[in-house]
């Protein structure tokens, strides 16, 4: 594709009957990128999806794709229309067509089924049929021949849902190593937050309909807009502060308050931002007492008692032998991200 955005929709509603599964939704992929539609179950972004691929009609709101108009201010383009590729969570493959007709189902160009085939890495299995297959091969003939037609945009609907956990990952990385070597355009939907972070350009956050957050990655982990963002994207310590000037101060210490108001404030620290050393000298630390550790080989998980009671966490490299009831100092090494307490939160 040409135009330099690949998906635009704007103040997209969708209601059905008195339900109301997409609000006032924007969102923006653009050429090249990967973007992540990330979110709990009922968030709305399976219905955003379906708004943009043209199999729902949104009450309200405009869809443009390749900075075409397909939808909304009178315009509908259906589905078959819109140059869209389409990989869904069970990959629905035709099980009575060979792994070749499935991915020409769509007539593509001359050569190109030959081309998904081999971009894929299943240049050999076309004479093959979709119960031959292993699930991670079914998955990649699915995203062959959302490839073949040489789509504006692939849509991916939770593709990797229905894997196994060391399949899903392996599979995951190699989907998206295919898209960017194919320079596609595409919108994946998932509920998993490790997926949409390492995975995507672009992480687009919905929660109850609506979009929370939408940003790189390290943008939307790092800097969350609000608590719910914070908590669901990751583990999240979260303590009472006070900002007064440009500082925030709380019971880890003192730091920048990022432009946040004067008054109450909520300190969200990630995990992996508290640094624990038995160091009694280090400079900036606080004393804690060791009350939990869960070991996982790569690392490890650690609760930390501080002077005023309260518990906090703290994720390592697991090779430090911390056990319950050692002494020990922590401080902050990180982002600190500093939200204003609202009468409404």
């Amino acid at each position: 594709m040409t135009g330099a955005t690949a998906i635009r929709a704007a103040g997209i509603r969708k209601a059905f009957g008195s339900t109301v599964a997409v609000e006032d939704a924007d969102l923006e992929v653009g050429a090249g990128q990967v973007v992540a539609l990330l979110g709990p179950s009922g968030s709305g972004k399976t219905t955003l999806l379906r708004v943009i691929a043209g199999f729902e009609r949104p009450d309200a709101g405009t869809v443009t794709i390749a900075d075409r108009p397909v939808a909304g201010d009178g315009t509908w383009v259906e589905p078959e229309d819109r140059h869209v590729g389409m990989v869904f969570q069970d990959g629905a493959l035709f099980p009575h067509l060979t792994v070749a007709a499935n991915v020409g189902f769509g007539e593509p160009a001359e050569g190109r089924v030959e081309a998904s085939l081999a971009l894929v890495g299943l240049a050999d299995r076309g004479d093959s049929y979709p119960h031959e297959l292993s699930g991670g091969e079914a998955q990649r003939v699915a995203l062959a021949r959302a490839l073949a037609t040489e789509p504006d945009v692939v849509l991916l609907d939770e593709p990797f849902a229905s894997l196994d956990a060391g399949l899903r990952i392996t599979l995951r990385e190699e989907v998206v190593a295919i898209l960017r070597r194919a320079g596609a355009s595409a919108l994946l939907v998932t509920h998993d937050q490790q997926e949409a972070l390492s995975l995507a350009d672009v992480v687009v956050v919905m929660r109850d309909g609506r979009v929370e957050q939408a940003g790189p990655p390290d943008e939307v982990y790092d800097r969350p807009c609000n608590r719910w963002v914070a908590e669901f994207l990751g583990a999240a310590e979260v303590l009472p502060g006070t900002v007064a000037g440009d500082e925030v101060d709380c019971e880890l210490g003192r730091f920048p308050a990022d432009g946040a108001p004067t008054g109450a404030a909520e300190v969200v620290i990630r995990p992996e931002c508290l640094l624990v050393t038995a160091d009694d000298d280090a400079p900036g630390t606080i004393p804690v007492t060791v009350t939990v550790r869960n070991y996982y080989g790569h690392d490890q998980l650690l609760g930390l008692e501080l002077p005023s009671g309260r518990t906090v966490h703290t994720r390592l490299a697991g090779i430090a032998p911390w056990r319950p009831g050692d002494r020990a100092h922590v401080r902050v090494e990180g982002t600190v991200t500093v939200l204003p307490v609202t009468p409404s939160a």
